[in-house]
């Protein structure tokens, strides 16, 4: 039996999110425990030319929900980017939890071989479901997770690797 698209991309993406939710709040302990503003952390960024960890939050989350709307032709999900705060941070990975929870799975399975584009500003790129899902959406979202890993553990956050998996 093969794999479905939708068991690649839903529960893939909701664990995914659930440990960066885990991550984020072993950042926010870990601020007030060592009395760091928590700006510093949510704030924090490998190099200047880099997102910081708020826009990694984000992008993983438009990835996850920009990718199932993509594959099951649904109307596209807004939100606004403008978190700052680990709390903030953690309702928009909870709004994108529950949108991904709502996707039935008869809107992805099937559409392996359908034709999807992704809009970026100045070119449309397309793909395949399969194609999409494979080389571009899910190693686009582990590294937006990798990266919000690697920004915490930086500043100092105890994690490990068991964390960033999800507590396998």
């Amino acid at each position: 039996m093969a794999t479905e698209l939708y068991d690649l991309t839903v529960p893939a993406f909701i664990r995914g999110l659930n440990a960066l939710s885990a991550l984020l709040d072993k950042g926010a302990a870990f601020a007030a425990e060592k009395g760091i503003d928590p700006a510093t952390l949510t704030g924090a960024q490998l190099i200047a030319d880099m997102k910081p960890l708020t826009a990694q939050v984000q992008f993983a989350c438009d990835t996850a929900k920009g990718t199932v709307t993509r594959l099951g032709e649904l109307e596209p999900v807004a939100m606004a980017d403008t978190e700052q705060t680990f709390a903030e941070l953690q309702a928009r990975i909870a709004k994108t939890i529950a949108l991904l929870e709502a996707v039935p799975r008869e809107r992805i399975d099937g559409r392996e071989d359908a034709d999807v584009v992704l809009k970026v500003p100045g070119a449309d790129i397309p793909f395949t479901g399969r194609s999409h899902v494979l080389t571009f959406s899910l190693p686009n979202f582990y590294f937006h997770l990798t990266m919000a890993y690697a920004l915490l553990r930086q500043a100092g956050v105890p994690i490990g690797k068991m964390d960033f998996l999800g507590g396998v």
